[in-house]
């Protein structure tokens, strides 16, 4: 009594050998990504010493209790044909300060921050040049010596921008 043999299949023609070895590599090839995500990528949210910079928190947020304080605002108006912002301050004319700090904040990229400090013009405005500034959604920060204020402006479709105090500041 001979059994007769099966016949003999290429270990390559079983489907269950390719399932045991796909499983695997794409756990190797999900760690090799990540770890090249890693450390191709910032991670800016860390902080080395957040102490002093909880500090820095607490000093900003007086800056913006003072602006609501004095009742400082801001009018914003986008000049497109001169690719400028002329910037209006709501305080009397002997308190407006020289220089104006003014921060345009990319909401998404990094590289398209713009920081300008600018000098009060004849008028009693302010101009912060434009030519550069690629669309996109900006947070703008208008700073003075000892208060600040913050928007959001849709460059270049906001034409006008009205920037008050941030509202509902706990008391210190």
């Amino acid at each position: 009594m001979n059994a007769a043999r099966p016949a003999s299949v290429a270990w390559y023609r079983v489907p269950f050998v390719w399932l045991l070895i796909a499983l695997p590599l794409a756990a190797v090839l999900g760690g090799f990504t990540t770890l090249w995500l890693a450390l191709r990528s910032d991670d800016g949210l860390v902080v080395d010493d957040y102490y002093r910079r909880g500090i820095e928190i607490n000093r900003t947020l007086d800056r913006d209790r003072a602006a609501a304080t004095r009742g400082v605002s801001a009018e914003i108006r986008l000049d497109d044909a001169r690719r400028e912002a002329r910037i209006s301050l709501t305080l009397p004319k002997p308190h407006l300060p020289a220089l104006l700090q003014v921060q345009l904040l990319h909401a998404t990229r990094q590289g398209h921050d713009r920081q300008v400090t600018t000098a009060l013009d004849a008028k009693g405005d302010y101009r912060v040049s434009l030519l550069g500034l690629v669309p996109g959604h900006y947070y703008i920060e208008l700073a003075a010596d000892d208060w600040r204020l913050v928007g959001s402006l849709h460059f270049p479709d906001d034409a006008q921008l009205r920037v008050v105090p941030v509202a509902g500041l706990p008391e210190r």
